[in-house]
């Protein structure tokens, strides 16, 4: 296998790696809020309160957009699941795009 460039290292660091991150806390907070609405657990619990709003801070900047064009559907909220597909697709490009140019 070739060895990575100084550019590659970098797009992969600083743009693959968050974008992973990113998921993560999608999750997380897709699964509270299940949790929360179904109530398994307590919201005015403290750590359940400030996972909540870590959460929500990093993903509600990305979502509302999404949740402008994709109104709820039968109250199911599906802009998380556009926001991870997106996600796919940028780091899908950039895989195949800027780190592995040939294979594109």
């Amino acid at each position: 296998m070739e060895h990575m460039s100084l550019a590659q290292v970098l797009v992969y660091l600083f743009l693959l790696i968050p974008l992973q991150l990113l998921v993560y806390v999608i999750f997380v907070g897709v699964i509270l809020s299940w949790l929360i609405s179904f109530n398994v657990v307590n919201a005015h619990n403290q750590l359940v309160s400030t996972i909540w709003r870590l959460t929500s801070t990093i993903t509600e900047p990305l979502l509302r957009p999404i949740r402008n064009f994709l109104p709820p559907l039968g109250g199911l909220d599906l802009s998380p699941l556009v926001l991870l597909l997106l996600i796919m697709f940028v780091r899908n490009w950039l895989i195949l795009g800027q780190i592995f140019p040939r294979l594109a």
